[in-house]
């Protein structure tokens, strides 16, 4: 029987002991939540549809993305409800995030003034008490670039917002988010 010696090389360890822990790390890093803060609203337009009123609104979103990869997203519809009853819609346009970073998105949104005459009572009630709850639901799908492979997501967030409904001011908000990878 012949042995033959093994010529030990510490570069190689070396490599190869990175490499482990680069594959290892990559491989337990879970995808973590985004985050969604309305930062402000604003009206932009109101529309007289005899007998109401529609308005026109700019909400101001921070967004935040804590995962190692950027993410890349598809438009979407975020709905707006007040009591219970659909209110309006605010755009989501199709973008982009890198990874470990904030974004603001500026979400052009329509509410819709026959719907609030449904609930008028609530409302000046709420005017007169300067609080007015407003629920939001949006759905996000894309993808999450790792190495060489897309991984699709979906984002579902509820936001139960309370927002000063003569000044527009955000009071308080609470945002869930629940994130789902689809490994294919």
């Amino acid at each position: 029987m012949t042995s033959k010696k093994v010529k030990w090389s510490w570069s190689s360890a070396l490599i190869g002991a990175a490499s482990a822990t680069a594959v290892t790390a990559l491989l337990n890093a879970k995808p973590k939540d985004p985050t969604f803060h309305l930062i402000s609203i604003s009206f932009t337009s109101f529309k007289l549809n005899l007998p109401v009123l529609d308005a026109d609104l700019l909400l101001t979103v921070h967004v935040t993305n804590p995962n190692i990869t950027s993410i890349h997203y598809s438009s979407t519809s975020m709905s707006i409800f007040y009591d219970g009853s659909l209110l309006g819609s605010a755009q989501v346009e199709a973008g982009s995030q890198p990874a470990r970073s904030c974004k603001l998105l500026r979400l052009q949104a329509r509410l819709d003034g026959l719907q609030l005459a449904h609930h008028a009572s609530k409302f000046f009630s709420d005017v007169a008490k300067r609080q007015m709850l407003l629920d939001a639901k949006v759905d996000i799908e894309g993808a999450a670039k790792v190495l060489w492979w897309d991984h699709k997501f979906k984002v579902h967030v509820d936001s139960h917002i309370t927002v000063d409904p003569v000044f527009l001011d955000v009071i308080d908000q609470e945002n869930k988010s629940q994130l789902d990878v689809f490994v294919a």
